[in-house]
């Protein structure tokens, strides 16, 4: 058994971007967590006050995770506030080591939304000093997973499809959990449901499988071999 977590800037985002994939190593009997660093209440309905709208959005996330027989995490920092500091990146950093992840997912580094970028950055140091730190700030031990970076259509800039992973046993599951989300289903701005969906046949196509979900990685990860399994 392996241990996958997503890291979102939201509730929400890897739901979406890296959802089938954790959907089907769901099914495969791989342990999954999601975590968000802020709730995403902003996106709040008309008909709820921001408040309101992250109880439910908290609601949601744990409706997902523990579809997938999972776990969801959401730490309290206001959506459109994340904070890019020690603070945060040590509290990820924790996690990442109480985790003890195999792989993980977060957003792609360029984006037009300031929390996603900032989660790119506070991933990229969380995860170096899970996997290096040796000092009283961290508890446990060591912990070193790669991180491997979501397609979103915020975050398009530069974004490099290099690696498609099969998602195509876990489609139906990841459906019923997106539906779980209010914005997913009801955003008068985006379709987020339609985009993302037919998204992973796109990717399929040219994964020649049913379904895919698309991913790039740093650099220096390039030249390493690739294995979720």
């Amino acid at each position: 058994m392996k241990t996958f977590l997503a890291i979102g800037g939201h509730i929400g985002d890897m739901e979406l971007t890296c959802g089938c994939v954790l959907a089907d190593r769901s099914l495969k009997g791989d342990k999954i967590v999601t975590l968000a660093l802020t709730a995403g209440e902003r996106g709040n309905p008309k008909t709820m006050t921001s408040s309101e709208y992250k109880i439910q959005k908290i609601k949601e996330a744990n409706e997902f995770a523990h579809l997938l027989k999972g776990e969801a995490i959401v730490l309290d920092y206001p959506d459109g506030e994340l904070p890019y500091n020690e603070e945060v990146v040590f509290k990820v950093a924790q996690i990442i080591r109480d985790v003890r992840p195999n792989v993980i997912f977060t957003h792609w580094k360029k984006s037009m939304h300031k929390d996603h970028e900032a989660t790119y950055k506070i991933v990229k140091d969380a995860s170096f000093l899970a996997s290096v730190y040796d000092g009283d700030r961290l508890k446990g031990a060591r912990c070193y997973a790669p991180v491997y970076l979501c397609e979103n259509w915020e975050d398009r800039v530069d974004f490099d499809p290099y690696l498609m992973v099969d998602c195509s046993k876990g489609y139906n599951l990841w459906c019923e959990g997106l539906k779980k989300h209010w914005f997913i289903m009801n955003s008068e701005s985006f379709r987020y449901y339609d985009y993302y969906t037919h998204l992973s046949f796109v990717r399929g196509c040219l994964n020649k499988t049913e379904h895919a979900q698309c991913f790039n990685i740093e650099g220096y990860q390039k030249f390493q071999r690739i294995n979720f399994d």
